[in-house]
């Protein structure tokens, strides 16, 4: 009987396959909260959830990033669109209304910094035409990173007009207000959200070392991330992974630091070198210490966990052929040109400023080769370099960078005083000159720009794509059809997210890797591809509840991986066993007294079909369901 006939959605099922991995573990709970009978009942279900991990209830609300999940499905429930939007339009529409909340921040704090709408249009011009490199909404709609870089945008924006002088006081209350409100969005909506906000410490302690930012400017904005996280831990249920986060330990530290070395930018340079080293020690070993204080949890992977993040191409360094593709819409030679004026505008300040009022004499002679660097460029140059790094560390996190890029060149290149200190530096400098080449140089850019990428943008935007997936669609009618609404699956994260979202059956893990407990029970879960015996597997897989095990040929034939980073391989390396095929093993490792268990249970040897019975099988997944044994 086709799914049809049994009233099944297959186009929902379809379309809720295209939300991969921990996507689709996201979407479920929008899901979930708008099938629930009442909001406080959904709410309940999050709060003690027993289908998300089995043998066990966990709040979901204190372990996930999901708030914008629960704030979407009240919003859909309450306003009156049940009837002319589904669910998930309505969702995904939300999510790419606030990307173009992102490109006019972005467009925003590049005005801010340039003083012309020009600059604005431009960095939104590359934004969009290096979209590959600046963003993966188009792929991975429910990903945390796209409900909260929009938020991240805003703040660098407000930061960025915070940092502007002569703000009047009220001016200035309603930007902190600003700066605090996107701040507190950017970290409820992504786990990695203290990570990105130490790094922007860390730029904030750098210009306040070497005097570059207002200092009391400075210390608010150490405050407002450390109130907007507690204010997000808080809502999480005092969630430990925040309360141990470096970041805390590192704002607080530096605003006990201050307190106490009060004449930090008094002296001339040795003196005020010395002072500043010892600032930076102090802060360093109370960052330590009050994070050793606080912390309770170990965040820190394994070699089996580690390796599982490491193998992945988005966590690997970032490839060349991403400045190939920047060059082509001509960012990253721009973004290089700005880059270096700005940075030794900012060393020579920097050293000025450390060596105090002696120096008035040498500023001088500097005079005709440099320029001021304003507080609001002085912060963006610091953001760009050090997520830059970030960036070229961990291709998953480029799109941070990227975005940055387009804001920090296009504003280089509307820049007074950018053509002015490259001028100057040949000798060739006027102000009308200046003038002219402010605005003939963006213009002809974005020309150029246009004349080569726009017919390819509306190519793209007259496509129709499908997503095509019938292996998974079947397996998926599969399991609505032909097994209880309270069986237990086991199998791959990516998979089981899928699972969860499509049919609502209980699952033994999933994609959402930050827990400890979760990380050991995939680790054991994944022994269905390692070489155990059909005993020992079973009664790991049974501890958990499991009622079924799928198995796909993609992870146990894996070769998209090299030999040492299949899935196969790091579970054997992880048991001492030797891998398989050609190439060197440690020494330590030692043959597997078992055959490998994905590949031997499709033989139906006695062994095996005493624990499991083939209960469904196409070409991609094998499904098992596990005996019952008193």
């Amino acid at each position: 009987v086709s799914p049809l006939h049994r009233g099944i959605d297959t186009s929902e099922v379809e379309r809720e396959i295209s939300f991969r991995t921990e996507c689709g573990l996201y979407y479920s709970y929008y899901k979930q909260m708008i099938q629930a009978a009442s909001i406080q009942q959904g709410l309940h279900g999050l709060v003690y959830d027993n289908k998300t991990e089995s043998v066990r209830t966990i709040n979901i609300l204190e372990r996930m990033n999901v708030y914008q999940e629960v704030f979407l499905s009240i919003l859909y429930r309450i306003l009156p669109i049940q009837q002319y939007l589904e669910p998930v339009y309505f969702y995904i529409y939300t999510l790419f209304g606030l990307q173009a909340v992102y490109v006019i921040a972005l467009y925003v704090t590049s005005w801010l910094l340039s003083g012309t709408w020009l600059s604005g249009l431009l960095a939104a011009c590359w934004y969009i035409t290096n979209r590959i490199d600046t963003t993966r909404v188009e792929f991975t709609i429910p990903l945390r990173e796209n409900w909260a870089l929009p938020f991240f945008a805003v703040q660098i924006a407000a930061i960025t007009y915070l940092l502007r002088t002569h703000l009047q006081p009220v001016q200035e209350r309603l930007t902190l207000m600003a700066v605090f409100i996107a701040t507190f969005l950017f970290s409820l909506t992504w786990q990695f959200n203290q990570f990105m906000m130490l790094i922007q410490a860390l730029a904030l302690f750098i210009l306040d070392c070497f005097d570059m930012l207002p200092t009391a400017k400075v210390m608010w904005l150490y405050i407002i991330q450390i109130s907007g996280l507690l204010l997000v831990c808080v809502l999480q249920f005092f969630n430990s992974m925040i309360l141990g986060s470096l970041l805390i330990s590192f704002n607080a530290s530096v605003l006990v630091a201050r307190t106490i070395q009060k004449n930090l930018k008094k002296g001339g340079l040795l003196n005020r070198l010395g002072k500043l080293i010892l600032h930076v020690l102090l802060v360093l070993c109370l960052t330590l210490l009050i994070n050793k204080l606080i912390k309770d949890y170990s965040f820190f992977f394994r070699d089996f966990d580690a390796n599982l993040y490491l193998c992945e191409e988005a966590f690997g360094l970032l490839p060349l052929n991403t400045f190939s593709r920047l060059s082509d819409t001509l960012l990253f030679y721009v973004y290089i040109f700005v880059l270096f004026f700005m940075t030794v505008a900012a060393v020579i300040i920097a050293f000025w400023n450390l060596s105090g009022s002696n120096q008035v004499q040498f500023m001088e002679k500097m005079e005709e080769c440099t320029v001021t660097l304003k507080p609001d460029a002085a912060y963006n140059l610091i953001h760009t370099i050090l997520f830059g790094c970030l960036a070229l560390s961990t291709m998953r996190m480029k799109y941070l960078w990227t975005s940055h890029m387009c804001v920090f060149a296009s504003f280089g290149l509307c820049s007074t005083e950018v053509w002015k200190l490259t001028l100057k530096c040949i000798h060739l400098y006027t102000s009308q000159r200046t003038r002219v080449i402010k605005y003939s140089v963006p213009v002809m850019t974005l020309l150029y720009i246009s004349y080569k990428f726009w017919p390819g943008i509306m190519d793209e935007l007259s496509e129709l794509r499908e997503f095509y997936d019938p292996d998974t669609v079947e397996l998926m009618n599969w399991i609505k059809s032909n097994t209880p609404n309270t069986a237990v699956f086991a199998g791959s994260m990516q998979l089981l997210a899928g699972v969860k979202l499509c049919t609502g059956r209980t699952l033994t893990n999933h994609p959402h890797y930050e827990d400890k407990h979760l990380r050991e029970r995939t680790k054991q879960i994944y022994q269905i591809y390692a070489k155990r015996s059909p005993e020992d597997v079973y009664r790991i897989l049974r501890s958990f509840g499991t009622d079924y095990v799928i198995l796909e040929d993609s992870i146990c034939y894996e070769r998209r991986h090299s030999r040492g980073c299949r899935l196969r391989d790091l579970l054997d390396i992880a048991n001492g066993h030797i891998m398989d095929g050609l190439g060197e093993n440690e020494p330590d490792l030692k043959p597997s007294l078992y055959p490998r268990f994905c590949e031997e249970i499709k033989k139906n040897l006695p062994p095996y079909t005493i624990h499991f019975t083939r209960v469904f099988q196409n070409k991609t997944f094998h499904v098992y369901k596990l005996a019952k044994h008193k």
